[in-house]
């Protein structure tokens, strides 16, 4: 079977997500509401943190994927990356201010930005060709289902503790140490990139070295991205249906699940199924989740867009890395997921600021209109470049 093909490696790396995302939506499920409940943040103050520590991000991944082909090592960086990330939780449960709050998602932010590219880049070193779409769509799918657990986990333990924030947070560190020490011990990285004579991949010579092919990949990634905003509107959405406040985080986590079981399967798919084709049919799927959400907040219409967005995702996320992986050179991995990621993520923050004015100003379904708007552009881009001959390597087109 595939599966049994994958590197082992590959399925620790898989595991060291999903630890850490267990260890994260402990927190962030409920973060939001201890700043405003127990430390009395304004919801001013909670936007800024959270924009704050989410650009704080973006910045860092491009210099630590630089800096991963720099070395020609990844996993050093990845464990400094994951290790922040568990050395802030303890942090959450001691924090009585919103200064140490601040501290603390800086911290785990800047561990996300430091350990996402050499990640990405480390598994690309790692899986064989013939296997790369599967191997990110394994990482991928373990990566959700700690999206769906942490929250789950979350609303157990506020059930049984009786709404004890501090105590959840403190349970939450347990997760996060756990994927340092997989991360540590189980998995190798290849030895060929270790080289002998250092390159700085930033100067203008090496960047040229980078396609326009691959720049084609960053192009398409952040336009769709922008065709993509944020998940917090599909629990917007639900709460106007009248979903009770307890039952919110529902509505994430059966997008997770159905997540995260399509993003393995459609990563093995992409395997041996044309890219801009799968990526075509990935954006047909985010129309109809749209349309779905455009017309109405029924319970019906809800979960239908929710579902539908969950496929989307398990058939769009680990294709896209595994296009940049494809036509960017080896020792330019870490720096090419560091762009990508940079820009797919200002996308992220202008989609949703936008998805949140014609929210504001025209109404829920708007927001969803425009998303069906940038699929098509997102559509209509793809189709102009398979009539170029200029399509990325894609065996069945």
């Amino acid at each position: 079977m595939e599966k049994r093909r994958i590197p082992a490696s590959i399925w620790a790396l898989g595991f060291v997500s999903l630890l850490m995302d267990v260890s994260s939506e402990l927190i962030h499920s409920l973060l939001p509401v201890f700043m405003l409940t127990v430390l009395g943040a304004s919801a001013l103050a909670i936007g800024l943190i959270e924009g704050a520590a989410e650009a704080t991000a973006l910045i860092v991944k491009v210099f630590s994927g630089a800096l991963s082909d720099y070395l020609g090592k990844r996993k050093p960086l990845a464990v400094f990356g994951y290790g922040l990330g568990a050395i802030s939780k303890p942090l959450f449960a001691m924090a009585a201010t919103l200064d140490l709050v601040v501290t603390a998602r800086l911290l785990d932010r800047v561990g996300k930005g430091i350990r996402g590219a050499p990640r990405d880049a480390l598994v690309a070193d790692i899986a064989p060709p013939e296997l790369r779409g599967a191997a990110f769509g394994l990482r991928q799918s373990l990566d959700t289902v700690g999206a769906f657990l942490g929250p789950l986990l979350a609303m157990g333990l506020m059930l049984l503790w009786a709404n004890d924030f501090r105590a959840v947070f403190w349970v939450a560190a347990i997760p996060g140490f756990l994927a340092v020490a997989l991360l540590l011990f189980g998995v190798q990285e290849p030895e060929k990139h270790a080289n002998s004579h250092r390159v700085n991949p930033i100067r203008m010579d090496n960047l040229r070295r980078l396609s326009s092919a691959y720049w084609w990949v960053v192009a398409i990634g952040a336009l769709f991205t922008m065709a993509r905003f944020s998940e917090a509107f599909l629990v917007l959405r639900a709460q106007q249906g009248g979903l009770p406040l307890a039952l919110i985080p529902l509505v994430l986590i059966a997008m997770n699940v159905v997540y995260a079981l399509a993003a393995y399967p459609f990563g093995k798919l992409s395997d041996s199924m044309s890219h801009t084709r799968l990526l075509a049919w990935s954006l047909l799927l985010l129309i109809a989740a749209d349309a779905a959400l455009a017309l109405g907040n029924h319970w019906g219409w809800v979960w239908a867009g929710v579902t539908l967005w969950g496929l989307h995702l398990g058939m769009s996320q680990g294709l896209l890395a595994t296009m940049v992986a494809d036509v960017a050179p080896a020792d330019l991995r870490g720096t090419a997921y560091g762009f990508f990621n940079l820009l797919s993520g200002l996308a992220m923050l202008v989609a949703s600021a936008l998805a949140g004015l014609l929210w504001d100003s025209f109404g829920a379904a708007y927001t969803f209109i425009a998303g069906m708007a940038f699929c098509a552009l997102t559509l209509l881009a793809l189709v102009f470049r398979r009539a170029g001959g200029t399509a990325l390597r894609d065996s069945s087109v």
